[in-house]
């Protein structure tokens, strides 16, 4: 069977916070003129999460169906694809299991596409609900949170500045995606051992080289759900680390063999220039700044960046076997 929109959800030890999406999705309405479903991806969770389906799916008594399916590849990059694997729709609506939609999100995620058929994927407005108030001039970095506000009217993103939304609440046609993006992108999330983020954008950026537009609908709402501990400096800064040491991969992605070079040399020189620019206004903020501090992180990680790209731009060789036949026991 196939529908015209798939919702799908990626989570990890979600047990706690599914209930809830859930029931925003079963608020919704003007969804009765196409067909959707919604698909929860376990990433490979160890609480709950199966069992908690599992005894929803018993008492779901909507059109739509609740399906369920088991990625044990740690990494939001292996659930993504997963989704577009077991997803039955043409459109593949991802929400993450913290980001709550308006009680017409799925609709308006439909009606965009149908109105804009260019459109290779689109996100929306990603509105942050924090459990504490944030810190004070925090809008300068609230973009590390998936947080997206970008007015009224909706527009064309400029994927070759990288100006691109988040893999949160991104809408995709199911059969742009299975053409264009590989079944194992470079940057895989945030997983153990790996720090680099980057893997939406790195999705979004095969689907533009094939000629599709990234859009921004702001008719579409959705709230982050966004805990303490996220606001904690140990935690930004090791968010922003990660989305910033991929750029310079990005950067190179699409570009053609001669521009480079170019591009190393010119992140290197911009990367100092700011960072040098922000060291000399920074001695005006305290210690305790956590603003300035992630901004600091995110301009030194960006200069990092083009020295990362090239530690892992070949593949390292695997040690040979060592031959113990010959001795003894």
């Amino acid at each position: 069977m196939t529908f015209d929109l798939s919702v799908a959800i990626p989570t990890y030890n979600g047990a706690d916070r599914l209930p809830k999406l859930l029931e925003k999705l079963r608020s919704q309405f003007d969804t009765d003129r196409f067909s959707w479903e919604i698909l929860i991806i376990d990433n490979n969770s160890t609480d709950s999460t199966a069992a908690l389906i599992q005894a929803i799916q018993q008492n779901w008594n909507f059109p739509y169906p609740l399906r369920y399916c088991f990625e044990p590849e740690q990494g939001l990059a292996f659930a993504r694809n997963r989704g577009i694997t077991e997803a039955q729709g043409e459109l593949v609506a991802f929400l993450d299991d913290d980001n709550h939609p308006d009680p017409d999100w799925v609709a308006q995620a439909y009606q965009f596409a149908q109105n804009h058929p260019q459109a290779g994927a689109f996100g929306g407005q990603i509105h942050g609900e924090f459990a504490i108030s944030p810190p004070t001039n925090f809008k300068r970095i609230e973009s590390f949170l998936a947080i997206r506000e970008r007015g009224s009217e909706p527009h064309l993103y400029q994927p070759q500045h990288l100006s691109l939304p988040p893999g949160a609440a991104l809408v995709v046609r199911r059969q742009v995606w299975l053409d264009n993006v590989p079944k194992r992108l470079h940057l895989v999330g945030r997983i153990q051992g790996s720090m680099l983020a980057g893997e939406d954008y790195e999705a979004l950026l095969y689907i533009h080289r094939a000629g599709w537009e990234i859009w921004y609908n702001s008719a579409m709402h959705t709230y982050h759900q966004i805990p303490p501990h996220r606001l904690e400096k140990s935690y930004l800064v090791s968010l922003i680390r990660g989305s910033s040491l991929c750029l310079c991969y990005l950067r190179m992605l699409n570009a053609k063999h001669w521009q480079k070079p170019l591009i190393f040399l010119r992140m290197i020189l911009g990367s100092s220039k700011r960072l040098l620019q922000h060291w000399l206004k920074s001695r005006r903020y305290p210690q305790t700044d956590l603003v300035a501090t992630c901004e600091w992180e995110f301009l030194q990680s960006s200069l990092l960046s083009p020295f990362y790209y090239l530690l892992n731009l070949f593949p390292k060789k695997a040690e040979p076997e060592r031959d113990i036949s010959s001795k003894s026991a």
